[in-house]
């Protein structure tokens, strides 16, 4: 999935943005707090490095909500609608962005490569049996088979332990 050079934004148009670089990973969470702050069931997240986001037009607005972890979580919104696109989840520290998915002008140029936080899911949401899934985030050893070699390479040093 080629993602580079896609771009997004807000609602309203105050906030766009463009990804410069292939994603680490695409992941599907389920928590409630995902759910809580997007209005539906889940939401897909496009994992890059802070310097693969250029902001085209406005400044979104950091918003800082606690997390299970305790570590918290800042999501950026745009100022005049809300729309959120994109977060820093603390406890995997600063080195990568949450981009949502929805906020791409082309949503369907995004497929997970895994869901997480599966103990939350709604029951009408149907994960394909191919589908990695797991009940919280996915264990350490298990990033490669999710993200291939290299692109956990690229994970770990974004969240320093690489």
């Amino acid at each position: 999935m080629s993602l580079s050079g896609k771009e997004g934004g807000c609602d309203c148009g105050a906030v766009r943005f463009r990804i410069e670089a292939e994603p680490v990973v695409v992941n599907c969470c389920h928590c409630r707090q995902c759910q809580r702050q997007t209005g539906t069931a889940f939401a897909v997240n496009i994992l890059v490095k802070p310097d693969a986001i250029t902001v085209l037009q406005g400044d979104p607005a950091p918003h800082e909500h606690p997390t299970p972890s305790g570590a918290g979580q800042t999501n950026f919104r745009c100022s005049d609608c809300g729309t959120s696109v994109w977060s820093i989840y603390h406890a995997a520290g600063d080195g990568l962005r949450f981009v949502r998915a929805g906020a791409l002008d082309d949503p369907h140029a995004v497929t997970p490569q895994v869901h997480i936080h599966t103990t939350d899911k709604v029951d009408w949401v149907a994960i394909p049996d191919d589908m990695p899934s797991y009940e919280g985030f996915y264990p350490g050893r298990e990033i490669p088979a999710i993200m291939g070699e290299d692109n956990a390479k690229r994970f770990a040093r974004a969240v320093g332990r690489g």
